[in-house]
């Protein structure tokens, strides 16, 4: 026995048509029938949208824009290549991958660019290899002085004495630990490279 509400059920040839009969309205311009239109779609688009979204929020607003689009292009619509559904789902699933491609680039652009903040603005190989050569240089020409120059600049320059503080170490008055220091300044500068 049929009941009022098994009309409902199962496969609904009459639907279909109307909507391809709304769509050819749509078309033209019509606003009533893109009322029947929205009825019949909005709740599959969002849907389908949502299972590929999985955000509810981007879900309707995705659903959204497929509705304008299947506003403002309807017209591209082709009863002979496709049922009025599925080129509104399609043109749903195609903007819900669209919207998951966007997502995933701006992501992928936001990594780079923090990335990109966290580089350093030099080189640190270079700077450590260049580091590296100039200390040897140095210890080099370090090596060129006097056993009493480089006790002297080794004190006040590589651990910061003062020149009395020098004096007072190495027992020696501050007139000779201010010559050393000099003629080993000297001695480095000239060893260095280094023009004044």
């Amino acid at each position: 026995m049929r009941t009022a509400d098994s009309s409902e059920v199962g496969p609904r040839p009459a639907k279909g048509t109307d909507l391809a009969t709304a769509l050819a309205a749509v078309a033209r311009g019509d606003q009533e029938q893109f009322t029947k239109v929205y009825d019949q779609v909005s709740a599959p688009v969002l849907g389908l949208v949502r299972s590929v979204l999985r955000d509810p929020a981007q879900s309707e607003e995705v659903a959204q824009e497929v509705l304008v689009e299947v506003w403002r292009t309807a017209a591209r619509f082709r009863p002979d290549k496709g049922s009025a559904m599925t080129w509104v789902m399609t043109l749903a699933h195609r903007r819900a991958v669209d919207r998951v491609r966007s997502v995933q680039a701006t992501a992928e652009r936001e990594h780079k660019a923090a990335l990109l903040d966290r580089t350093p603005a030099y080189d640190q190989v270079t700077e450590q290899v260049e580091s590296r050569l100039e200390q040897q240089r140095v210890r080099r020409c370090l090596k060129s002085l006097t056993s009493l120059q480089r006790e002297a600049v080794t004190l006040a320059y590589y651990r910061g004495l003062t020149y009395r503080e020098v004096a007072q170490l190495l027992t020696l008055p501050l007139g000779t630990v201010k010559t050393r220091l000099r003629d080993g300044l000297i001695r480095l500068r000239d060893c260095l490279g280094v023009t004044v």
